[in-house]
């Protein structure tokens, strides 16, 4: 003896027959290619799997959402009948899925908006599905998309459940909740100067350190080297730019701990000795002394290694290796 739960299954119905409303809508506002691929339907959400080319623009999906809802408020009627395939096909009833159909099938309509084969459970008026709400729309395929929603309570849950994460931004934010986006925009604008500031200031103080300390010669050639944590490769970039002009001719290293275990290196040769010096020769041998690897162009290569310990040893090697290479 099996009993049906009338809860559960009105749930299911509210997904189902709305699965039918968001296949018509898709088909209204993107074209007739919109195919039915696939779709789950059960008591807490709906997923459903269509053709399509493109990702749904934000403002496609509002349409789509807004024309369910609409259907939703129309409170139609949701028919369903039993008759010939042939006359189902007639009519204008949709069929996929490749499925294969007996002589009889059966044919749920939703008044001037939808006509689908179907043999499952839906609502006997649309206006029984409440409330419908988009949750994510995605790729699964190479053109084939998907679209996860909610229907009834689990719609109007996460409608509340929006609105107090909002109320939440509006109290954090210290803002109306109509000033939010102009607000946030404004924090994400000052965020990016504070940023640029922070790595300018970085890079002065790179700079500076590098002033106060002195490059040796090395068989005639200045060998700049240079611990330069808290730059990230753009800021040693910049610095070893800096450097370069400073010094006119000569070698640069570059070494930074950049957090946790890894370790950047950079090197950089003036073009009037990169007949004699290379930079990708360098960062090699510099890289193996930090377990990492690296190369680049004759005059600026660059690395990356896994022992920050070892950083200071590889950057003391450049003397030994700028020597070795002269002498050659």
């Amino acid at each position: 003896h099996m009993t049906v739960n009338a809860s559960t299954r009105l749930d299911a119905a509210r997904n189902h027959t709305a699965t039918h409303l968001v296949h018509a809508a898709l088909r209204d506002l993107l074209g007739p290619h919109v195919k039915q691929y696939g779709s789950l339907v059960g008591p807490n959400r709906l997923r459903f799997d269509f053709a399509h080319f493109r990702p749904l623009s934000s403002r496609d999906i509002d349409d789509i959402e807004s024309t369910v809802n609409e259907e939703i408020r129309k409170n139609e009627t949701v028919r369903t009948q039993v008759m010939s395939i042939q006359e189902a096909v007639a009519n204008g009833a949709l069929a996929f899925f490749g499925d294969k159909y007996g002589e009889q099938v059966r044919v749920v309509t939703v008044e001037s908006f939808s006509k689908e084969l179907c043999g499952g459970t839906h609502c006997r008026q649309t206006g029984d599905i409440g409330l419908f709400r988009i949750v994510s729309e995605g790729g699964v395929a190479a053109g084939v998309r998907r679209i996860e929603a909610q229907t009834g309570s689990g719609a109007y849950i996460l409608m509340k459940k929006l609105e107090a994460d909002v109320r939440e931004l509006s109290d954090l934010l210290k803002a109306g909740q109509s000033e939010l986006v102009a607000k946030t925009r404004k924090l994400m604008t000052q965020l990016k100067d504070k940023e640029r500031e922070l790595e300018e200031l970085k890079l002065k103080m790179a700079s500076g350190a590098a002033v106060a300390s002195t490059a040796r010669t090395v068989a005639g050639v200045a060998v700049h080297v240079q611990r330069t944590d808290g730059l990230d490769g753009n800021g040693m970039r910049a610095l070893a730019d800096q450097l370069r002009d400073k010094m006119k001719s000569g070698v640069i290293a570059l070494g930074a701990a950049t957090g946790g275990d890894k370790v950047s290196l950079l090197v950089v040769v003036t073009k009037d000795l990169i007949g004699s010096i290379k930079a990708g020769e360098l960062i090699k041998a510099m890289a193996t002394e930090v377990g990492g690897t690296g190369g680049g162009r004759p005059e600026m290569a660059q690395a990356g290694g896994k022992d920050p310990a070892k950083l200071d040893a590889a950057l003391e090697k450049v003397f030994s290796l700028v020597e070795t290479t002269l002498q050659r």
